[in-house]
């Protein structure tokens, strides 16, 4: 068998013609060489024009016939063209080259663009892209209620929050940011990441978020958080990345986590440790210990389970802890600009997904 290209950049397969005619079997494409072997053809193609005469007064030489440059299309090029294609839309150039090349890997996808042009790097732009996709969680549990914040990542309602929102709720109640009120029920939960995924019922067409790469965040980088603290839906706040890769404890004891919210919105502030100390209260006995982001953006209770969002309108992180200084610190001598926040990084999040969607509860 040989293969020959067509004039379309396909494929087709000929049988080898034993006699070398090349008038039978397989067409020639039109660049290929003649076989010297081969018979002329029937017929002499018609004579080029006339080109006049030469600068030196000979007469000159026919005229050639343009050449049309007829670019091939194989299957790389066909590839190629489509992972630029891809690229330019975003979000999802590494499936897209995944499923044509048939790999096992996915490559890190690279930052989208969610705000627009006109406002790239503005707060207010940020802000407008993505408060659509941050709701406000009302948890009810026997110790009493909490206020916490989502972020939506399907279109069908999937939320992510802290697991410390709804730790033991026996009543979730979802409000979007267009007003709209459902009721949501507890997918899966993961204590030791302080992450929980729920799921709204009967809700569809909603803006799900896009999760950005935590890996590419930078000391220094300007980030937006948007939450509920106290109760304020869609409160929006901005400031910096101030440190990476921060240890941070929480507490993974049901009964800890019910006390904290039974508190209510307007004193309820999850306790963590951070650097050999306590904040907002005792964590128990039953602690784990993350690596989070820390930001100088102003985090209030309420804000927990938001988003951490870059300048592009990638969430980066789901922001867990924030310490609030009482008036006993202030007096004695540590008042101040408080500015401590934490986020838990996107790329956590994504890499537990899977574990929380297929009922996880631990």
């Amino acid at each position: 068998m040989t293969e020959s290209l067509r004039r379309d950049g396909e494929y087709e397969h000929a049988q080898e013609n034993p006699y070398g005619n090349p008038y039978q079997g397989a067409r020639q494409h039109a660049s290929s060489p003649v076989n010297p072997e081969w018979p002329p053809p029937p017929a002499q193609p018609p004579a080029a024009p006339y080109a006049g005469f030469a600068d030196d007064g000979q007469p000159g030489q026919p005229a050639q016939p343009q050449q049309k440059h007829r670019a091939r299309r194989g299957p790389l090029a066909l590839l190629a063209a489509v992972a630029i294609a891809a690229a330019a839309v975003g979000g999802g150039t590494a499936y897209g080259i995944q499923e044509l090349t048939g790999g096992d890997t996915v490559a890190a996808a690279t930052s989208t663009n969610v705000v627009p042009s006109s406002q790239k790097g503005t707060v207010s732009g940020v802000a407008k892209a993505v408060s659509p996709s941050i709701v406000e969680i009302s948890a009810t549990s026997n110790a009493g209620s909490s206020t916490g914040s989502g972020v939506i990542i399907t279109g069908d309602g999937e939320i992510i929050t802290n697991n410390h929102v709804v730790s033991g709720a026996s009543s979730v109640k979802v409000r979007t940011s267009d007003g709209k009120q459902y009721t949501a029920e507890v997918v899966g939960t993961d204590s030791k990441k302080d992450l929980a995924l729920i799921k709204l019922e009967n809700a569809s067409g909603l803006k799900a978020a896009s999760l950005g790469d935590s890996d590419a965040v930078g000391v220094g980088d300007q980030v937006v958080a948007i939450g509920s603290p106290e109760g304020l839906t869609g409160t929006v706040t901005s400031g910096i990345v101030s440190a990476l890769d921060r240890d941070v404890t929480v507490s993974t004891d049901e009964g800890q986590q019910q006390q904290q919210q039974g508190q209510g919105q307007g004193g309820g502030q999850w306790p963590f440790e951070f650097g050999g100390q306590e904040f907002n209260g005792d964590t128990g006995s039953s602690t784990t210990t993350y690596k989070a982001i820390q930001t100088d953006a102003s985090l209030n209770p309420g804000n927990s389970g938001g988003a951490l969002i870059d300048m592009n309108g990638n969430i980066i992180g789901i922001n867990s802890a924030m310490y609030s200084a009482t008036e006993a610190s202030a007096s004695a001598g540590s008042a101040g600009s408080v500015g401590l926040g934490f986020a838990i990084p996107v790329n956590t999040v994504k890499a537990d997904l899977p574990d929380l969607r297929a009922g996880a509860s631990n």
